[in-house]
């Protein structure tokens, strides 16, 4: 903790603001690909605020699996979703 010191204080802030934003629209917005891509866009963040907090592993596992992986799944799954609609008559 004694590197964090030195560090100012407002970038740490400005990202606690963009993650608590971020997961409030990932959570309340109606359409599935804005979600989805807010959802993106947090573990993006998150993988950012663990690098801040000098856990470099933890953030290669956050960008690889959370937005990475997961972001992946719900996009194929949006698209499959997008596709059985315009099925139907």
């Amino acid at each position: 903790m004694a590197a964090m010191t030195g560090l100012p204080l407002a970038p740490d802030l400005l990202l606690g603001v963009a993650l608590l934003f971020t997961a409030w629209r990932a959570l309340y917005t109606r359409a599935l690909f804005p979600a989805v891509v807010f959802f993106v866009a947090f573990g993006m963040l998150l993988a950012l605020a663990w690098m801040r907090l000098e856990a470099p592993d933890v953030a290669l596992a956050e960008a690889a699996i959370g937005a990475g992986l997961t972001g992946a799944l719900l996009m194929a799954a949006v698209a499959r979703l997008r596709g059985r609609d315009e099925d139907r008559p």
